[in-house]
């Protein structure tokens, strides 16, 4: 895959988990019963970090930053609208499967010969280790969620 393209899906996947954070902390802070907003809002934090880092490294490299996350935000915003219908435990199943596919289109991006030297030392030294950590606080919550 092109590097821009790779810098630009990573960027959008990542805007997107911002999106859908803020839509799940919301509705958790909303709902007294699900006191989860606080584990949650340093994840949020974490890609909002990320997203700053993504768009730096594409103007860095030329290329115009995303914005917003597009399709693939609107689809992951209406999967979280069907969580939240359903509770707690559904959410937090979401925002697990999200960070999943993060994590997947991380490793995916590591294989890759052309990958910019700079997007594979941010990878391998902040990305990657952010996922492998939120995937271990959502697994914590679900069990407790359980």
């Amino acid at each position: 895959m092109n590097q821009m393209k790779t810098l630009e899906k990573l960027l959008k996947n990542e805007l997107s988990a911002t999106e859908t954070y803020q839509q799940a902390l919301d509705k958790l802070k909303v709902d007294v019963e699900m006191g989860e907003a606080d584990d949650l809002m340093p994840l949020y934090e974490c890609h909002k970090e990320a997203v700053s880092s993504l768009q730096a490294l594409t103007t860095r490299l030329g290329g115009t930053p995303a914005v917003d996350s597009g399709a693939w935000g609107a689809w992951a915003k209406l999967v979280l609208g069907g969580a939240n219908l359903l509770g707690k435990k559904a959410v937090l199943t979401a925002l697990h499967e999200g960070e999943k596919s993060g994590d997947d289109d991380y490793k995916e991006a590591m294989l890759e010969d052309e990958l910019p030297t700079d997007l594979r030392s941010l990878i391998e030294t902040k990305l990657l280790s952010a996922q492998t950590s939120h995937l271990a606080k959502l697994d914590q919550l679900l069990a407790a969620a359980a």
